[in-house]
């Protein structure tokens, strides 16, 4: 074995790891950081085909599927059509929106060399298939919160843009929606992807810990991760400026409100001593 290819999709939010293990028969509770591995006998019938031995699918719960050694795509649409059968709002149609793919390479080299599309390593190892990835996973994991921060900012932009004609009113609906955006974002990235956490190879292998550092270095997750956090404490302090304006506002509108009530009052009492008012 001198090649194994990795293709990696981030195909939705959530994936219940366990109800999968379940239906497959896989006797083991499976915790948030680690992905379950489906091969074997079990991806045979699944795929109702003969594989390779070498053939494996990795499930993450953050949302992420990446396929080893698979070359057909008709065997991915399976599998995922499979999924959807647990995760019904996974969007087939779409499946090629964040998606990554890479190389393993076995080659008699001095060091490990990775590039943009592969990785050379001097001996295969047990640990490289889960490490590539899990790296691969998060990678188009956070591809995806991404753009959905662009979404966000795109709707900051046009609030903005009202603000800037005199149009301060914003709703509390509006303002509860966008921050409930912004705190799922948030959440996705911290929780879910779990950009910091390191699979559990890694404590117990120094290789595994120096090569999982590398890569994670390659792809720039740490890098990526921290500029969206950046990213997201501006979102927060441009909500807490829409919020200070919206409150103002309805605060200065009560304030009008108390002293046309106050000179309402003041009106009818002047009426009634001039003798206009019975």
């Amino acid at each position: 074995m001198n090649l194994m290819t990795f293709k990696a999709f981030a195909i939705t939010r959530e994936i219940d790891l366990n109800k999968i293990a379940i239906r497959c028969g896989i006797p083991k509770k499976f915790t948030w950081e680690e992905p379950l591995a489906i091969k074997g006998t079990i991806l045979q019938s699944i795929l109702n085909k003969e594989i390779d031995k070498l053939q494996m699918v990795l499930v993450f719960s953050f949302g992420s599927v990446v396929f080893i050694n698979y070359s057909h795509s008709d065997e991915i649409k399976i599998f995922l059509n499979y999924l959807r059968t647990f995760e019904s709002d996974i969007d087939l149609k779409n499946i090629d929106r964040y998606t990554d793919d890479y190389n393993l390479h076995i080659d008699e080299a001095d060091k490990i060399e990775l590039t943009d599309e592969y990785v050379v390593v001097p001996e295969y190892e047990e640990f490289y298939p889960e490490l590539i990835s899990t790296v691969l996973a998060k990678s188009v994991a956070l591809e995806k919160t991404e753009e959905q921060l662009g979404q966000i900012h795109d709707r900051l932009e046009t609030m903005i843009d009202r603000l800037e004609k005199g149009k301060l009113r914003i709703g509390n609906k509006e303002l509860a929606r966008t921050t409930a955006k912004i705190l799922r974002h948030e959440y996705n990235t911290l929780a879910y992807i779990m950009i910091l956490d390191k699979p559990d190879i890694t404590w117990a292998s120094s290789d595994a810990n120096e090569f999982y550092d590398k890569m994670m270095e390659f792809f720039e997750l740490n890098d990526r991760y921290k500029i969206l956090k950046s990213k997201t404490e501006i979102l927060y302090n441009i909500m807490d400026g829409f919020s200070t304006i919206s409150h103002s506002i309805r605060g200065l509108f009560v304030e009008w409100i108390v002293v046309v009530l106050i000179v309402i009052e003041i009106a009818l009492t002047v009426f009634q001593i001039a003798g206009w008012l019975p």
